[in-house]
């Protein structure tokens, strides 16, 4: 069966490490995204033992959907999404999971839909507990190291000013396309974020 291109999110999940220690390195671009949003519509998220996490609620345009950033271990994510996927019984193809992306470089940002966890810890633990890989990332470039035994210190360190400048740029391009994305017009959403980071630069 094809996956629903145009579902609208019910639930989007920000990845990261939870606490002050880890709030400033690359691997905590999902969370950033979430509070972009947070922000943007004016909600506070608040602990949520039943999801082991913050979650608020939010309406963009005309969808109503939830939000959740883990307190779990980047390694531990699927705990949470899968706590809030099963009590609201969600389709798995109204999940949108917004993670740093190594294979893009800092400023990219792009949209997809299923597939591997690309050595992503969070993805990785995720696609198991959801028994499928059919929810839609949204990837946020962080760009690589240049060697893969140095990703882990790489994604835990924080990121150079120029590269946040760039990665929050890239926020904001997707906060741009938000209501778009939600609403389920993933196709179209995609097209201009892809578009945006060719004209910025980015070669990804």
């Amino acid at each position: 069966m094809p996956i629903p291109v145009a579902s609208p999110v019910h639930l989007l999940v920000g990845l990261g490490n939870p606490g002050s220690k880890f709030a400033a390195t690359r691997h905590n671009a999902g969370f950033w995204f979430v509070d972009a949003v947070v922000r943007r519509y004016r909600a506070d998220l608040r602990k949520n033992a039943r999801f082991f996490g913050e979650t608020t609620e939010i309406t963009a345009g005309r969808t109503t959907l939830r939000v959740l950033k883990p307190a779990t271990y980047m390694n531990q994510s699927g705990r949470a999404v899968v706590a809030a996927v099963g009590f609201y019984r969600l389709p798995i193809e109204t999940v949108l999971i917004a993670h740093d992306e190594i294979d893009l470089p800092p400023g990219a940002v792009r949209l997809k839909r299923g597939g591997g966890h690309g050595g992503h810890n969070g993805l990785r633990d995720i696609i198991p507990a959801l028994s499928s890989p059919d929810f839609a990332r949204l990837r946020i470039g962080v760009g690589h190291p240049g060697d893969k035994d140095a990703v882990t210190g790489y994604v835990l360190s924080r990121a150079t000013a120029e590269e946040k400048a760039r990665i929050d740029e890239a926020i904001d391009r997707a906060l741009a396309q938000f209501e778009r994305i939600v609403a389920g017009d993933m196709q179209r959403a995609m097209n201009e974020l892809h578009r945006k980071s060719d004209e910025a630069g980015d070669p990804a």
